[in-house]
């Protein structure tokens, strides 16, 4: 529908692999931005098609990757269950990589004030975010969710993305990790190489509620705190054997 999978087939491709790799429930998430349109009805038509032809597996869910213009942020404030996720509290916001106004803050707060949750996407590839992360920090801190991108983590966008997504894990202000998966290869839907890194750097716990348990409550429009929680991470086996041996 937009710069994502450009046929049905692709998408089969691509949800295949996605369940394949662990993947029980995927949002779709097409733009509504300056260059694509936003229609539910036709969004709604082709995610049964879909789920009719994948059996259900893994289960699709409608939500958006809303660019905050003046339109769509009015549109939003008006019918805060067109662009969110299921149509619930939540809606995923993307900034521009040229300019973030200093109202930015202002708009994430109307959202808030009617129980529109904004979740920042991908703020670890913005290049204003990358260098200025003390606005996301202040976005989390005034209620607002953080998703970054499983390939950021692995460092597939380059080694400014990487250190970013880092950053943000150490200081507790990611909430979810999803794919944001365009085709099959190149920006795939496989989380599993992504969980398995957040496991072994910053705990199992960390990883389970990252791609899973804050994900759920998302797209059941249920509770997902944005408090601050900076994981541990987990002890190796020698730094078990070297404190005993100290001990």
């Amino acid at each position: 529908m937009d710069d994502g999978a450009p046929t049905e087939a692709v998408s089969l491709e691509m949800l295949r692999i996605a369940a394949e790799s662990g993947t029980t429930d995927i949002v779709a998430t097409p733009h509504s931005n300056g260059e694509y349109e936003y229609r539910p009805d036709l969004i709604a038509e082709r995610m049964a098609r879909l789920a009719e032809l994948t059996g259900g597996v893994p289960r699709i869910h409608r939500g958006c990757d809303l660019h905050l213009s003046f339109d769509n942020i009015t549109e939003a404030l008006e019918n805060p269950s067109k662009y969110s996720i299921n149509g619930k509290r939540y809606v995923l916001v993307e900034c521009s990589d040229l300019h973030i106004s200093g109202s930015m803050s202002k708009v994430l707060d109307r959202l808030l004030g009617i129980d529109l949750v904004p979740i920042v996407t991908h703020p670890e590839r913005n290049p204003i975010l990358q260098k200025e992360p003390q606005r996301v920090e202040r976005w989390v801190d005034a209620g607002c969710l953080v998703q970054v991108t499983a390939l950021s983590i692995l460092g597939g966008f380059g080694k400014r993305a990487h250190q970013s997504a880092h950053a943000f894990l150490k200081k507790g202000l990611v909430h979810v990790v999803a794919s944001d998966a365009h085709d099959p290869e190149h920006r795939h839907p496989r989380l599993d190489a992504a969980f398995e890194a957040v496991a072994a750097e910053y705990g199992a716990e960390t990883a389970i509620l990252l791609f899973r348990d804050n994900p759920l409550r998302i797209i059941e429009g249920r509770f997902v705190s944005s408090e601050r929680t900076v994981s541990m991470p987990p002890k190796r086996w020698w730094q078990f054997w070297v404190t005993g041996v100290e001990g």
